[in-house]
């Protein structure tokens, strides 16, 4: 099977860092996360991020360094999952109807992330 190539924004301001919860429905409902989302085909990581920021939240954003990259298999599927740092222009709105939180680096062990985000939690909590 193979990996579905994924992006998600590592956006931090103020030592807290931006996460959503996943909307019912969808493939890991209810778990938090970094937003972000599939990468289209012929579509760069990069502006696939910028396009989803903007979807999901409403923000235009630079997209900056690569932080980490994830493999990861699920029971259901593959993922190819690209942690970027980014930057947001504007003041971000949960525009799916999702939740979003901004969490202290030592806070985020205490919320349910997907299996993939387990080493950057604990890289970003770390204080």
């Amino acid at each position: 099977m193979a990996p579905v190539p994924v992006v998600a924004a590592v956006i931090e301001l103020e030592g807290r860092f931006l996460i959503t919860r996943r909307l019912d429905g969808t493939h890991l409902a209810g778990l938090w996360e970094f937003p972000g989302g599939k990468i289209l085909p012929g579509e760069k990581p990069e502006d696939a991020l910028r396009r989803e920021l903007k979807e999901e939240l409403g923000v235009e954003a630079a997209v900056r360094d690569l932080i980490q990259t994830v493999d990861w298999t699920y029971p259901e599927k593959s993922v190819r999952l690209l942690f970027f740092r980014c930057v947001l222009a504007g003041e971000p709105a949960p525009l799916e109807g999702q939740e979003m939180r901004w969490v202290a680096g030592p806070d985020l062990p205490s919320y349910t992330f997907p299996d993939a985000d387990a080493r950057l939690i604990a890289q970003l909590s770390r204080p």
